[in-house]
């Protein structure tokens, strides 16, 4: 293929996700350490549902939430994950600096490998659902920063069906 073609090529396709770029809300980056002792980094981007699902007359607690979709680099078990998840937000207090803020989420992940670090953990099948819970600051500039802890299995769908997990420090910076 030549120059020319390979540039036009590259072009049609940045310019096919620019409207996803606009719709994204936040980047994150996370380092963190597996159950396997291994560590792991991802990188993120939010998608917030903008809207309030709930909040108290006071309007200091206030839930909320985004769809979150990332890549997670498995760094010691040679294998990459890929997930989507929606994720449920309750935050404290509003307009302040500094506001604290809890999460969860159940999405679904897919691995590029199933059987990782030589079959242990032999994790079944790429398909999983991952599960999380997270606690974290939002700074009044809207940048974030806080901790993770996630659960990956596949839920009894296939056999082994050993799971892994992974917690993790993250910063989020809004776009």
């Amino acid at each position: 293929m030549n120059k020319r073609g390979l540039f036009l090529g590259c072009t049609l396709v940045a310019l096919s996700f620019t409207p996803l770029a606009h719709a994204v809300d936040g980047i994150s980056l996370e380092v963190g350490r597996s159950s396997e002792s291994t560590d792991t980094y991802r990188l993120a981007a939010q998608f917030d549902f903008g809207t309030t699902l709930w909040q108290t007359q006071s309007q200091n607690v206030r839930l909320g939430g985004y769809w979150d979709a990332g890549v997670v680099r498995w760094s010691g078990l040679d294998t990459t994950s890929v997930g989507v998840s929606p994720v449920l937000r309750l935050e404290f207090g509003q307009g302040g600096a500094v506001t604290p803020y809890l999460e969860l989420g159940i999405g679904a992940a897919y691995f590029t490998r199933s059987s990782i670090n030589n079959g242990d953990p032999d994790l079944g099948s790429r398909f999983h659902f991952e599960d999380r819970l997270g606690a974290g600051l939002r700074f009044s500039g809207g940048s974030e920063l806080g901790v993770r802890i996630y659960h990956y299995s596949n839920a009894g769908l296939k056999e082994p069906n050993q799971g892994i997990e992974n917690a993790s420090l993250f910063y989020r910076l809004p776009i």
